[in-house]
């Protein structure tokens, strides 16, 4: 089974896709993993992030996968059969994957992976064109929204919790820049799909977005 999840930034999508893997045994597409293990590729290779030349001759030889930790419940991933689970997260990645995500080649690779990776096994992934671009064909399709002062405190409490310093008003410009650049972008804008279920997440706990996925996937089962 293949299970959508899209929505803007500060929905709940990501958390709650983890936390419904977990529950259903299913494999948690980690897509913001995936691109970065390309930048540490990149990285590794020493062609700078702004190189799409450089960069697309890197992927024919690049294998990325996503695998269940079995102790932790965690989504592990791997390049060229590696785990790279702590390395995607150095900050020089963090700064280098931008540049990295809007290079077409990039993500009609990893677009690939993720639809062999949904062939193998149940799968739940979340993003903003999953529904739409990425699996069309998905068992569920889900669209999360929420209002933009609820998405802002969510963000900012998320930055709290990793030590960053900012303030609510800086997060709702930010959230509010992204939203305008996901939902107008020419390549797979941010929309729901037709068929997708929304849910808007304001004034729900992640488990209780949880329960509503699960209860549509038993309906399923």
């Amino acid at each position: 089974m293949i299970v959508a999840i899209d929505g803007p930034a500060g929905s709940g999508k990501s958390t709650t896709a983890k936390l419904v893997g977990m529950k259903m045994n299913f494999l948690y597409i980690d897509t913001g993993a995936m691109y970065r293990a390309i930048t540490v590729k990149v990285k590794r290779s020493g062609v700078g992030y702004e190189d799409a030349g450089g960069i697309c001759s890197l992927l024919p030889d690049t294998v990325i996968d996503q695998k269940i930790d079995e102790v932790s419940g965690d989504t592990k991933t791997f390049l060229d059969n590696k785990d790279v689970s702590l390395e995607i997260r150095d900050p020089e990645i963090t700064r280098g994957v931008t540049g990295v995500c809007e290079i077409k080649e990039v993500r009609e690779k990893l677009v690939s992976l993720q639809r062999e990776m949904g062939k193998r096994k149940n799968v739940i992934l979340d993003g903003r064109d999953i529904g739409t671009v990425v699996f069309p064909d998905a068992d569920l399709k889900f669209f999360m929204v929420a209002d933009i002062d609820i998405r802002a405190e969510r963000r900012l409490a998320e930055l709290k919790e990793k030590g960053m310093v900012t303030s609510l008003e800086d997060v709702k410009k930010d959230i509010m820049r992204r939203d305008k650049r996901d939902s107008s972008r020419s390549n797979s804008p941010l929309r729901p799909a037709e068929d997708s279920i929304l849910i808007d997440t304001g004034n729900l706990t992640i488990e209780e977005q949880a329960e509503i996925i699960i209860s549509h996937i038993k309906k399923m089962s």
